[in-house]
């Protein structure tokens, strides 16, 4: 058994380049062992053990389950996060969308006790919420999901990293109705992919995410954004900033939604790749 070998059995699935990097980020994080130990023959000094549980590993790689369930790990913002199947798995242009909120949290006024109340809905596993309450210290953040595992693993990474995260069941198209002036920051990156765009997804991403987390009906893309927005219009404070992950096929369809709300400053962003993917509106 060799490097190239391992490679070789998910080339059907990844191109050469991704299938070299996902055996490399096993082999280093389940068995602690470098491209260079493995170029040295450190695979044929496995323990038999080692050697079982490499192969059950390769034969869920093989089926497409994405490397960072097999691991139970994935890197966000310069941290490990604890992920697992049922919740989604953290994505670069998500980083982008935790700056974006980062940069501007100086300008965003807090309440009378001088603290800034964030809101991640839809937590999944925790990346922007836990993320948001590191890096900015003076937010008090809560978190909401409908998943019994993305609350758990909410806990879990937000216990491992030393955030202070408050997080509720709550399902986001039933939003408390009463609450008034809650929140400086709603944030959201909810399901937003059409069913229709399913056959040009990845297969590791369509048979093992969570489609609950992932889809949206066709005839109604803007579902969760809707329920989000219509929420923030009397659950944010005056001068609050509602940020979503977006679409990128309806960038403008959200923005005049948000419009017809009453947001105003609305800024829609790009993210690294070119793609509409991020907005943000001002109540």
């Amino acid at each position: 058994m060799n490097f190239k070998q391992l490679v070789n059995r998910i080339s059907g699935i990844y191109d050469e380049r991704e299938a070299s990097s996902i055996v490399k980020m096993l082999l280093e994080e389940s068995f602690g062992l470098s491209f260079v130990d493995v170029c040295l023959g450190a695979l044929d000094k496995l323990s038999e053990d080692d050697k079982e549980s490499l192969e059950g590993m390769m034969l869920r790689l093989e089926k497409g389950e994405p490397v960072q369930y097999i691991i139970g790990r994935a890197d966000f913002y310069g941290r490990q996060f604890a992920v697992e199947p049922g919740v989604l798995i953290p994505r670069p242009e998500t980083e982008e969308l935790v700056t974006w909120i980062k940069e501007e949290s100086k300008d965003i006024r807090g309440n009378r006790n001088g603290k800034k109340y964030l809101l991640d809905v839809g937590c999944g596993s925790g990346c922007i919420s836990v993320t948001l309450a590191l890096e900015i210290p003076e937010a008090e953040v809560s978190a909401w999901d409908v998943s019994d595992t993305a609350l758990r693993v909410t806990k879990k990474n937000a216990k491992a990293l030393g955030a202070s995260v408050d997080i509720y069941m709550q399902d986001a198209l039933n939003a408390p109705s009463g609450d008034r002036e809650l929140w400086n920051v709603i944030v959201s990156n909810p399901p937003y992919i059409c069913v229709k765009e399913a056959e040009d997804m990845e297969r590791n991403v369509l048979e093992h995410e969570p489609h609950e987390a992932l889809f949206v009906p066709d005839s109604d893309p803007l579902l969760f954004y809707r329920a989000i927005a219509e929420y923030g219009t009397h659950a944010l404070c005056r001068g609050g900033r509602l940020y979503f992950e977006i679409n990128r096929a309806y960038g403008k369809e959200t923005v005049k939604m948000l419009e017809m709300l009453g947001y105003h400053d609305i800024e829609l962003r790009q993210d690294a790749f070119g793609n509409d993917r991020m907005i943000r509106a001002c109540i």
